[in-house]
């Protein structure tokens, strides 16, 4: 899919040019935000503010480059602006910063605040009769925290349509593998007995994600947890692709870019 080698490619742009980056994360949403930016979701990138909108939320805004590269893919943003990623002065730093780019819904990078936040945005847009939609992404060892399982039961209690919770499931967090910090399986019976509706797909297929998220938008119902599996790193070498190692990288130009298999 062409958007998503554009999202792959102002990763790379990004991280390089920077001398390091949250690349494991970035790459296993890219797919995820390929399919919400090019086929999903309605947006208006000469007006960003437009009421109608669907709002999007990258609850882990450590993998905040990939939200910068779709923002670019988009027209939102300048995509050589992404080689300004981290650098003395730009906008566009390690966590999205809604008040200076064009497109970012929500100042994320403390874990664990981004679903409450949707959750409010839903309950908004239901209260005053709007059909946008939010989505909100989250990575699986980010759903160790509390306050996602408040904003979930809290997300149910109002029935709540037009929410869509998508976990990205890599199964890696910063230290390893998240089932040797905490137990998340049976993960799709945690959602759902809050009350979700679950989904599950291939998180690198965005064929397959278009028809799922586009027939959850003709259902209109909610909410709905998405589970999407993904590799972390996807697109690295195979040495660090689905490694804790890739969760942030760093070096000089040319051994970054050596890391990249695209």
């Amino acid at each position: 899919m062409e958007l998503t080698q554009q999202i792959k490619n102002g990763i790379k742009l990004a991280v390089c040019s920077s001398g390091g980056g949250h690349a494991g994360g970035s790459l296993s949403v890219s797919d995820i935000l390929a399919s919400l930016y090019g086929t999903v979701m309605k947006y208006d990138s000469s007006n960003p503010e437009w009421e109608g909108r669907d709002r999007l939320i990258l609850s882990k805004g450590h993998s905040g480059i990939a939200l910068y590269a779709a923002l670019a893919a988009s027209g939102f943003i300048p995509f050589e602006e992404l080689a300004s990623f981290g650098a003395a002065g730009s906008r566009l730093m390690n966590h999205p910063d809604a008040h200076l780019v064009p497109g970012v819904e929500m100042c994320t990078g403390s874990l664990g605040h981004g679903l409450s936040l949707a959750v409010g945005m839903a309950l908004a847009g239901q209260m005053k009769g709007q059909e946008y939609f939010t989505y909100c992404i989250l990575g699986d060892s980010e759903c160790c925290e509390g306050s996602v399982w408040e904003a979930a039961m809290y997300a149910c209690q109002k029935k709540l349509k037009r929410l869509v919770a998508i976990i990205d499931q890599n199964g890696i967090g910063c230290d390893g593998p998240v089932e040797q910090m905490v137990q998340m399986e049976p993960f799709d019976s945690k959602w759902s007995s809050f009350g979700f509706k679950v989904e599950e797909t291939n998180g690198h297929d965005a064929e397959k994600m278009n028809q799922l998220f586009l027939r959850l938008r003709k259902e209109g119902d909610g909410p709905y947890a998405v589970i999407a599996h993904t590799i972390k790193g996807h697109g690295l070498i195979r040495e660090v692709e689905g490694t804790g190692a890739c969760h942030y990288i760093s070096g000089t130009r040319e051994a970054l870019n050596e890391m990249f298999a695209f």
